[in-house]
């Protein structure tokens, strides 16, 4: 009974939108097909998820290339922490009004597929514009690249999400978004890890700071690339599932009306405070962490970069596991008591 209430939603849901629900969630008809190619069986909807998981790994490697390369922007730049962390903040503005227009424009605008592979073509433009500003030794032209970057950032997290919940179902769900966060993590890892040593590395081949620092953003374009590439042959595949299996193209499902606003339980506005003070607390610190740590407990940069990661490291490797135990269990709100004690 309890497992029924939490799977229940938080806003009341419309008759139209339940209509919606119900064509996006037909149960699919195998043909009879090959098991890779049969968009109903698992090995082909696995493929889809790895396509997925691929959508993300670009972004999330490149949101904390700064975080990275701290010291080495504040001083081939010659900016100050406080000019440093704009490279954050002109990432999240733009993200303050986007993120909730984000289902809307996929719904109503562009569609899943043209969606997913528009908002990963921002991202990909925001870090080529990133490491441009380091090629002309411009801290505006980083600063628009991160504000363009934004653009596309979490609209293609909303994306991303719509996809998975019309490819997995029900009980798949929480280990689904468990892989999602897990491999967006190693991406994070990934770059916090690799990205100073590389540019160490090149002192010798390219003795002139403000290239070496752009030819070290140049590998996050490399992964975005990757995702845009990603984006475009999962909408292809989801093309040719929806018409093999005759369901309604993927859906957010959102519709914008402020009004719902008074209508939020007391429990959602819960939830968002979770959220606000988990980024506020957690994202500020890995953004600095790395002088801190070399600075405060004069740790290397090698184990600097190790320990500022370790959120993200943990982040990759527990999120399936705990996505696959409230599967499981169905508890979801005594999981998340669990993990903020």
């Amino acid at each position: 009974m309890r497992e029924e209430v939490e799977k229940s939603p938080l806003i009341p849901v419309t008759n139209h939108q339940a209509e919606d629900h119900d064509v996006v969630y037909k149960k699919p008809v195998s043909f009879g097909k090959s098991l890779p190619c049969d968009p109903s069986r698992w090995m082909h909807r696995y493929f889809m998820l790895f396509l997925m998981c691929t959508l993300s790994f670009g972004s999330y490697f490149v949101y904390d290339n700064p975080a990275a390369l701290q010291g080495q922007i504040t001083r081939v730049m010659g900016v100050d922490s406080a000019h440093f962390m704009l490279l954050y903040s002109l990432y999240s503005w733009p993200n303050v009004v986007l993120s909730m227009l984000g289902g809307f424009l996929i719904d109503r605008v562009f569609g899943i597929r043209v969606g997913t592979v528009i908002f990963s073509a921002f991202v990909c433009l925001g870090q080529v514009v990133f490491a441009m500003g380091a090629n002309v030794n411009s801290f505006n032209v980083m600063l628009a690249g991160r504000f363009i970057f934004g653009i596309g950032g979490e609209n293609l997290a909303v994306a991303q999400n719509a996809y998975a919940v019309t490819w997995f179902k029900e009980k798949e769900l929480n280990m689904v978004f468990g892989l999602l966060l897990s491999v967006a993590r190693l991406g994070s890892t990934v770059n916090m890890n690799i990205l100073a040593p590389i540019y160490d590395l090149t002192t010798d081949a390219i003795p002139q700071p403000t290239q070496r620092l752009a030819l070290t953003l140049w590998i996050g374009v490399f992964f975005c690339l990757l995702s845009l590439f990603a984006a475009v042959v999962l909408g292809l595949f989801d093309r040719r599932a929806s018409r093999i299996l005759r369901r309604a193209d993927a859906q957010t499902g959102e519709v914008i009306n402020l009004r719902d606003i008074r209508h939020f339980p007391l429990s959602l506005w819960l939830i968002f405070l979770i959220c606000v003070l988990y980024y506020v607390t957690v994202f500020p610190f890995v953004g600095l962490g790395i002088l801190f740590f070399e600075d405060k407990w004069q740790y290397s940069a090698t184990k600097a970069n190790i320990v500022n990661s370790l959120v993200y490291i943990i982040s990759a490797v527990a999120s399936p596991f705990l996505g696959l135990a409230v599967d499981s269990t169905g508890f979801n709100v005594l999981w998340g008591e669990c993990v903020l004690a």
